[in-house]
């Protein structure tokens, strides 16, 4: 949870992150877990995790990795772009919130 959140917290932090006002789902499969939150006013809230299976609702931007990978971004070991180009990052989001994180990623 600590990974996470120094993670989201730089992104919520970035200047193009301004206005943004989006829930956010980061899924563990290797864990089961999904992660879920609030980017807004600049940080992330309400962060909480939950059982994969008991997961119905859809964020408006997800995230898909393993922990592994988390630490490794996390670390430096590991850069988003690269990880997400080979897949072991995988972000979904509406076109209009892709284009806006583009900047931030």
């Amino acid at each position: 949870m600590t990974a996470l959140k120094g993670i989201l917290g730089d992104l919520a932090a970035n200047p193009a992150a301004q206005g943004l006002d989006r829930s956010l789902s980061c899924r563990f499969p290797d864990l089961g877990q999904i992660v879920r939150g609030r980017l807004a006013r600049g940080s992330v809230h309400e962060l909480r995790a939950e059982p994969e299976e008991q997961s119905l609702e859809k964020a408006d931007i997800r995230l898909t990795m393993s922990s592994d990978d988390l630490v490794a971004l996390t670390e430096g070991r590991l850069s988003f772009g690269p990880a997400w180009a080979s897949g072991r990052v995988k972000l979904e989001a509406g076109l209009r919130d892709l284009l806006r994180l583009r900047a931030l990623l």
